[in-house]
Order: C-alpha cells, then structure tokens, then sequence
C-alpha cells in the first residue's frame, strides 16, 4: 500500500490528527498474533466517512490495542450508488459474492428470498464480516451496507422509484451493454441489481417485476448462468462500462 503501509483496518471510530482509535479483541489478536506488528508499526485506517489515514500502534496486547492517528493520506471521495439484491445461495458461495461483490464497488447487500430459494437463513453478521475483510482488501474506503433478508415482496415495496432495478431475467431482455450504455448517456447515477436463486424466479415474480416502471429486464447472454456468476457479471459489467463515473452525483 502507500507509503510502505501494508496493513489497512476498518474502523468506527472518527479519525482526525492527534486522535486516538481503541480496537477491540478481534482487530488487535489479528495485529499482534496474526501480522506480529508491535508498538511503532503503520496501520492505515478508514471508516467510510473521514478518508484514509496513517497511524501507529501505540500499545497492543492480545485483547486490546491503541492506535494513534498520525495524517490523513486519502480523503474521502464519492463512490458508485449500485446496490445487489440477491436470493442468497449456500455458504461459501454466499461469502463469495459478499466478497467479490464489495471489490467490484457495491454500496450495498441485500439478500431477498424468493419462491425458489433454496437457503431459509442468512448470517448477515457473517456477510457484513466478509464485506470489511474485502474492503480492506481492495483499497477501498468504504464498506457496504447490508440489509437483513427481505421476501421479494417486500424488497419491491420498499424499493425506491427513482433508483433503477436492473433485473437479470434468465427468459430474456435486451442485452444488459446496451442497458448500462443507455444508462451512462442519460447519466442515471442511481441503480440496483436483481439477482434471482439457482432455480429461477417463479413466473408470476417475474409477471409482476416486468410490470414495474423502475424495472428493466436484461439478458446476461445465452449460457444460463450460476447465481454467483450472475451476480459478479452485472457488476462487472457495470464497472466497465459505467464505473466511477456514477460516483459524482448529487
């Protein structure tokens, strides 16, 4: 990372020149016993709201460290609206698109049980986990949001109407390049992913999504996709053809 700065944690704490950051059991067992760094050792720091910054270990035991919080070495900056409604799939695939979804610039996760859905519960403690680790990761200065799982019916009612819901319709649609393409021309800066489960939506779900005018249907190409795959194209494509350029909106 910068400036010989390896290591990069997610914080809650404000950060701010001259300020001092607590961490709890986990995050200083992970700094002592797992990367050995000692008192003196750079951390990079982020939460989401103040950028990055550059800190030292100012003490560490194996249930508790301090942290001192020397200069800011990023500020905070937009970053892409897209969001990822997703009928949630067995466990490590689950941990994968958490992961993978968050370093392909998802702002947020929210599992939707559909009629086909195979899993009847969702760790979403276990899912937020996966989004700090991958954030982390990737450089990125923010960590998604995750939502509690919600039945489609409820995601649909709770949905905003001016956010775009991209639905990946396995029957078919216009392609999903010339969706996004149409989106950055218009300069749509607020969209979502609809991600059905391995079995397919149901067609009366499907019915009554295509009749929705924030709605649109897209077709992923002509192989049918696995749910994990589905959910890490659409993303995918989004960032190579819309990308940062959605980050700078009002």
């Amino acid at each position: 990372m910068k400036d010989g700065i390896e290591t990069r944690l997610h914080v809650d704490a404000p950060l701010a020149v001259g300020g001092t950051v607590p961490l709890g059991p986990d995050q200083s067992h992970y700094l002592k016993n797992v990367l050995r760094l000692g008192p003196g050792e750079g951390v990079a720091l982020f939460n989401g709201r103040d950028g990055e910054w550059r800190a030292e270990i100012a003490a560490v035991s194996k249930k508790s460290a301090e942290l001192a919080v020397i200069e800011q070495t990023r500020p905070q900056r937009p970053e892409p609206d897209v969001w990822l409604a997703f009928a949630p799939i067995k466990r490590a695939r689950i941990d994968f698109v958490a992961q993978k979804a968050t370093e392909l610039g998802a702002s947020l996760l929210w599992p939707v049980m559909t009629r086909h859905t195979m899993v009847d519960r969702v760790n979403t403690e276990r899912l937020r986990a996966n989004a700090v680790e991958a954030a982390e990761q990737s450089d990125r200065l923010t960590v998604p949001d995750v939502r509690d799982p919600a039945r489609l019916e409820a995601l649909i009612e709770a949905w905003p109407e001016d956010r775009a819901l991209i639905l990946a319709d396995e029957t078919g649609g216009p392609p999903i390049a010339d969706v996004l393409a149409l989106h950055r021309a218009r300069a749509i800066t607020r969209a979502g992913f609809l991600i059905g489960p391995e079995g397919g939506f149901a067609e009366p779900e499907l019915d009554r999504l295509r009749k929705l005018p924030f709605v649109t249907p897209v077709s992923l190409g002509a192989r049918l996709l696995r749910a994990d795959t589905a959910a890490l194209a659409v993303l995918a494509i989004w960032q190579a053809l819309v990308g940062e350029s959605t980050a700078y909106h009002d």
